[in-house]
């Protein structure tokens, strides 16, 4: 089966405008993400999908491909779903362009598992770290999106019951405290489509939990969708505020 890389970029991010093309190491950011999503062995096309002619000139200037989408797009896979009709591929995986330190492995990963189990997308998670007791990246994090896992299907891969923004379980301890956040499992914000799952998912309105918690895949199981998840070892840092920026040029300084 063939598999394209989408990667939906908008200039506008909330938390950090211009966040694609912020290049203060000496690379747009948006370039990194392109460049891991290159890596992966399962993908044989890479394409990021703007509607900006700013990110669409540095992604040419780099020598990367490119679609321009219309605007008004409400989620990166609506972004993406406009993108991958014009692409001949089997698979489809969204990936966000704030992943400039993505493991290939990660991308070849969503791809095998879409490929092999009968779902409507497939995607990834890893447990929180045992240090994680509280604050930021923790459990009881909100922006920090908790799978709730069920059926094992093989290996490392399980069955998503659920996706919050709330800590779930909750610990039922006197003080309310976690005492095991290694239980719990984050959510990697990547996703593998059969190409036409995409184009029905793109076509269907966002329900009641999804506008609840503002998830986007909360949208496939209130339509009785099936979501497969795999379990990794770890996450990648993501880029949301101009904290995790900063982070960001001081890893890549560091490796320099």
């Amino acid at each position: 089966m063939s598999a394209a890389i989408i990667i939906p970029a908008r200039y506008a991010s909330t938390r950090l405008p211009g966040k694609p093309l912020l290049a203060e190491t000496g690379k747009p950011l948006i370039q990194y993400t392109y460049e891991q999503a290159m890596k992966s062995k399962r993908a044989s096309q890479v394409v990021v999908a703007t509607d900006d002619a700013r990110i669409k000139a540095m992604v040419e200037g780099f020598g990367g491909a490119v679609m321009m989408t219309r605007e008004g797009h409400d989620t990166g896979s609506a972004r993406a779903a406009e993108a991958a009709g014009a692409l001949d591929a089997d698979i489809i995986v969204n990936l966000q362009g704030d992943e400039p330190e993505i493991d290939p492995a990660h991308i070849d990963r969503v791809i095998e598992l879409a490929a092999k189990h009968d779902a409507f997308a497939a995607t990834l998670v890893c447990a929180f770290p045992p240090e994680a007791r509280a604050g930021h990246g923790s459990p009881d994090d909100p922006s920090a999106v908790k799978a709730i896992l069920g059926k094992r299907l093989e290996g490392d891969a399980f069955e998503v019951r659920y996706f919050t923004r709330h800590i779930c379980p909750y610990p039922r301890a006197p003080d309310g405290a976690i005492s095991h956040p290694e239980k719990y499992y984050l959510h990697l914000g990547i996703y593998a489509f059969a190409k036409e799952n995409l184009l029905t998912f793109a076509q269907t309105p966002p329900g009641v939990l999804e506008r609840a918690e503002k998830l986007e895949q909360l949208r496939i199981l209130e339509a009785s969708g099936r979501i497969v998840a795999g379990c990794v070892s770890a996450a990648t840092p993501g880029i949301d505020t101009r904290s995790d920026y900063d982070a960001f040029v001081r890893r890549q300084a560091a490796r320099r």
